[in-house]
């Protein structure tokens, strides 16, 4: 049965289900429902919680026996298995279905997953799941959505915000629910149920998007030149050392390049995605990027990240954060500009 995030509470309040599908892409709305899954279960006696994560060569005949067997320290157990943002597998199908077969009252399954897609929703496995348990999908919150969601959070923590401040932290935030929720309770730390006006928000505002070395990475691959530009800016201004985000950057570029010439030597897709630790959640942005990035630019960005890295060890660099947004922007559109440096450096 579907039941939304929003929803979930008053549904654990009329009683638990043996099995938990929390699915999405919003990861402060996951561990927010497996937070409240876990609170429900202990209030029930599920005292034990034991983790599985979803790893190459994983033992599914571990999960069946740990399902089945009774705890030597509690009568009843909370297993979390988070997926990894993968498929279970034929394997995997298979023991889920086990697992509704067995039906165990002293053990609830909670799965963590990426977005269930139509056709995961679709699988056998998927369904025998649905057919006894709970659906909760955590989509990212937009317009109306989000908004509700604020004055939810507001209401919770008695606060008291003038609708332009509002609109000031959604827009600040962008969507990113943990940074905003972040932000509401130092709000309410400050200025308790006091009228908190839009240049109170502001001035204790910074730009809680939270971005970092991982998030620019993502804008590289997928070819994003404003959030590229957008998380250059923020790295800047938190003063994160410039040789850090060269290393991300030269890190990406050099294993496209040595991918494109496996690829070019005819190696198999699947042998490089495993050769340069690609995990299959990345592979489609990986091939996106192979698709927009041949040789020749991965060469130039590779040539300026050398010149980058003899530059500012030699303290020639003009403005090396400048240097590295310039770097970054070839990654998404080609562009012949030589790199802000001293005229002595050649």
């Amino acid at each position: 049965m579907r039941c939304y995030a929003n929803q979930l509470p008053s549904q654990l309040k009329k009683g638990l289900a043996p099995f938990y599908m929390v699915f999405g892409e919003e990861p402060y709305q996951i561990a927010q429902c497996i937070m409240q899954i876990r609170q429900a279960a202990k209030q029930q006696g599920f005292d034990e919680v034991i983790k599985f994560t979803l790893m190459p060569g994983f033992d599914w005949q571990e999960i069946v026996a740990q399902y089945q067997s009774m705890s030597l320290f509690s009568a009843r157990t909370l297993i979390e298995f988070d997926l990894n943002e993968q498929k279970p597998g034929s394997q995997g199908s298979q023991i889920f279905k086990q697992l509704v077969e067995l039906a165990n009252p002293d053990t609830i399954l909670v799965l963590k997953g990426a977005k269930a897609s139509q056709d995961i929703q679709r699988s056998a496995w998927f369904k025998a799941l649905d057919k006894q348990g709970l659906f909760v999908p955590c989509y990212p919150l937009t317009g109306n959505h989000l908004s509700r969601w604020l004055d939810e959070q507001c209401y919770r923590l008695n606060l008291n915000l003038h609708n332009n401040a509002k609109q000031s932290l959604i827009d600040a935030t962008e969507g990113n629910l943990l940074a905003c929720h972040q932000e509401l309770e130092k709000l309410s730390l400050l200025y308790g149920s006091e009228l908190i006006d839009q240049q109170a928000v502001m001035q204790g505002l910074l730009n809680q998007s939270k971005f970092d070395i991982f998030d620019l990475s993502d804008a590289l691959l997928n070819g994003h030149a404003e959030q590229a530009v957008k998380v250059m800016t923020k790295l800047a201004a938190d003063n994160t050392e410039a040789m850090s985000i060269f290393w991300a950057i030269n890190k990406e570029a050099a294993n496209l390049l040595a991918m494109q010439h496996g690829r070019l030597n005819g190696a198999n897709m699947a042998d490089l995605y495993k050769k340069y630790n690609i995990w299959k959640n990345q592979q489609a942005v990986v091939q996106q990027a192979l698709n927009r990035l041949n040789i020749q630019v991965l060469e130039q960005i590779i040539k300026q990240l050398a010149q980058f890295d003899a530059a500012y060890k030699q303290g020639n660099l003009v403005a090396p954060y400048q240097a590295l947004m310039q770097i970054c922007l070839v990654f998404c559109q080609p562009v012949a500009i030589p790199l802000p440096c001293h005229p002595v450096f050649n």
